[in-house]
């Protein structure tokens, strides 16, 4: 006999989720840090009234992310390793990006019923201000990708790295923080690039090169060592999906490394992994042609744009990393 169990956790996974997020983005564990404070004295630092916060940390404590002892909230292991943003394995970065995305997954029935996007995001039509404030917010999730790239590839003969249709490039902020003499390019429609040096010059990259261009219609002018495509194939409809692969391939030179990350990847029976899955339905609402595209339509426009030693692996963060070599 079925009972509800599944359906009573997906509903209860919900709250736990946001009041993640209002922590996140609050600044509450940052605040925290190492120490420990009342709800009064964090309220103040935070500038919010400290009885109605005490509500967001008793619920962050119940959840295990906070402890608590004698009215005194501290980050608990998990939250103090990723959720402070002055720790290097901070996760948290992408947290006013979830807001857009969690208010996008409540709208798929009415982008069903209306067979249109009920979100509509367009990089090619958005005008500078919107450019601007949508790098800025995907800039701290882009350094912390950065670093978990770093992580994963072998960068001692990397002399220069294109980080194609990368917002405001802080991906290369973060591959770069222990090998800084890699020569950068960050290739971006021109809305995008127009904004972008003011953007990296905050995070201390004054040095990177800005080309404006269209991954979907040609390379870039320069050859490069590693070539980076993060969440870029996915927002594209298949024809364009297999050009960008293709052009970030002719980016590069001579046994030159391409990295094509991101969560829109599934399995060849579309059932997993999670993250590609359901990012699938946060695409019907976002954009009109995005799509999870599978690990099996992947290899087959890597192989067309020659490139060998095709791998795919799993970053910490759900990510997936599709890693080959040109020739």
């Amino acid at each position: 006999m079925a009972d509800s169990d599944r359906i009573d956790r997906l509903i209860a996974a919900v709250p736990s989720a946001l009041a993640l997020r209002a922590g996140l983005d609050l600044g509450v564990f940052t605040r925290l840090g190492d120490d420990a404070a009342t709800a009064d004295s964090l309220g103040a630092a935070l500038k919010v009234d400290p009885d109605r916060l005490s509500r967001l940390l008793y619920a962050l404590a119940s959840i295990g992310l906070l402890e608590v002892t004698g009215g005194q909230f501290r980050n608990g292991a998990e939250a103090s390793a990723f959720l402070d943003a002055s720790k290097p394995t901070y996760r948290g970065g992408d947290h006013a990006l979830l807001r857009e995305l969690w208010g996008a997954d409540l709208l798929t029935a009415d982008s069903l019923r209306q067979n249109r996007p009920a979100a509509l995001h367009d990089f090619s039509e958005a005008g500078p201000e919107s450019a601007a404030a949508f790098s800025r917010m995907l800039a701290p999730g882009g350094v912390i990708f950065g670093r978990h790239l770093a992580r994963e590839l072998d960068l001692s003969a990397v002399g220069s790295v294109i980080d194609i249709g990368g917002g405001a490039g802080t991906i290369l902020v973060g591959l770069r923080e222990q090998r800084p003499r890699i020569a950068a390019t960050l290739m971006e429609l021109p809305t995008v690039a127009a904004v972008a040096p003011s953007i990296l010059a905050e995070y201390g990259a004054s040095d990177v090169t800005v080309e404006e261009g269209d991954i979907t219609v040609a390379p870039s002018i320069g050859r490069h060592d590693l070539a980076i495509l993060k969440a870029v194939v996915q927002v594209l409809p298949p024809d364009q999906a297999r050009r960008s692969i293709l052009n970030a391939a002719r980016c590069l030179n001579p046994g030159g490394e391409i990295a094509i990350a991101g969560w829109g990847v599934v399995d060849n029976d579309r059932l997993g992994p999670p993250e590609g899955v359901f990012l699938n339905l946060t695409f019907l609402n976002l954009y009109r042609h995005g799509e999870s595209y599978t690990e099996g339509q992947y290899r087959a426009w890597m192989t067309e744009a020659g490139l060998r030693d095709i791998s795919r692996s799993r970053l910490t963060d759900g990510t997936t990393l599709f890693r080959a070599r040109l020739g």
